[in-house]
């Protein structure tokens, strides 16, 4: 079946119905849905909300449910973001990256440096409550001035929250292979360390708090509950090509090629490509390896002997907060952070 951006969501809302003979009388009602990955906003605005309606009406949406779509900031303007508010989207997260042409033309971004600020104000009077800026550190030719310049431009836009990921090379990018010509340097870990550095503290100094190792909120009501559900855990359903989903200890992937994901449900056929049994173990593993990252830490009850002798020398050498500790839980320091990874590779021993 030929897939196209006209019968996308169609075919997505087939997807939602297949999800919901799946999960039978599951009484769950959805707290959170979260439409992301690639740039959603290409499709109309409503098609966005005929797809939230179609989650409603097949499981019902929580009360006070958290509806997110992130959006390209050349991809929308006030009638769009208007729309969207109306039909129930809450939440809006805009991929910013950096406030400095030149790094965005080394990350080949097509947006105009202030288009997304402009997005935030617009979001803010079509009545959107929360609203979030992306940015990307690291990327070649980037200096820490630059770094400043994008968190100002960012804080100054009036976000009540700000995600900061230092950038990943992909492989079969257009960035990979300059990088492997040597037309452009690669980033290396300590300027990597230094610019997160800049970011806690001029988020701090704004008003931000981390609340995850790369998120920061103004208030606990603006921290992105979908995604804390993510890292706790929790149970849920990716729908659309290549989307991954987890309920009750069970994970799959659906496949990736569009026309095949499409094929699969016009023929009344699951699109998944692959599934697995988390055995207690492997949600153990999981559970510190997300866990840790978010600032109420990880329950030191769930390390083993190994892990609880590392999580101790860690705490001797300033990863770890005292105090928390104390009460049977291991929490990051700004250090620790720094040496997240190094550190939750000890603790799952």
């Amino acid at each position: 079946m030929l897939a196209s951006r006209d019968n996308y969501a169609d075919t997505l809302i087939d997807e939602i119905r297949l999800a919901r003979k799946v999960l039978g009388d599951d009484p769950r009602a959805v707290r959170t849905v979260f439409v992301g990955g690639g740039t959603p906003t290409l499709l109309a605005a409503s098609d966005l909300v005929r797809m939230l309606h179609a989650i409603r009406d097949e499981f019902g949406l929580a009360e006070d449910a958290e509806i997110t779509t992130e959006a390209n900031p050349e991809s929308v303007d006030p009638a769009y973001l208007a729309a969207l508010r109306e039909g129930g989207y809450n939440r809006i997260s805009f991929g910013m990256q950096s406030a400095k042409q030149h790094v965005l033309k080394v990350l080949d971004r097509t947006h105009t440096p202030g288009r997304p600020e402009a997005c935030v104000a617009e979001a803010r009077a079509a009545g959107f409550e929360h609203v979030n800026l992306d940015l990307i550190y690291g990327t070649p030719g980037e200096s820490d001035d630059d770094w400043r310049a994008s968190l100002e431009a960012a804080i100054g836009a009036g976000p009540d929250h700000v995600s900061a990921y230092a950038l990943i090379v992909e492989e079969g990018t257009q960035l990979a292979r300059r990088i492997r010509r040597g037309e452009v340097p690669m980033t290396d870990d300590d300027v990597h360390a230094d610019r997160y550095l800049i970011a806690e503290s001029v988020l701090s100094e704004a008003g931000f708090d981390w609340y995850e190792v790369s998120n920061w909120a103004t208030s606990e009501a603006g921290r992105c509950l979908h995604n804390e559900l993510y890292w706790r855990g929790a149970d849920w359903w990716g729908a659309g090509p290549g989307a991954h989903s987890h309920v009750g200890g069970v994970r799959w992937w659906n496949v990736k090629h569009p026309g095949a994901y499409a094929g699969a449900l016009a023929a009344g056929r699951s699109p998944g490509a692959g599934r697995e049994l988390l055995s207690a173990e492997d949600r153990r593993v999981e559970r510190i390896l997300l866990e840790l990252r978010l600032r109420e830490g990880v329950p030191l009850e769930l390390l083993r002997e190994a892990g609880l002798v590392a999580s101790r020398r860690a705490l001797g050498e300033g990863l770890l907060e005292g105090g928390p500790y104390e009460e049977g839980r291991a929490v990051l320091t700004l250090r620790g952070r720094l040496l997240a990874d190094a550190v939750v590779r000890d603790l799952v021993d």
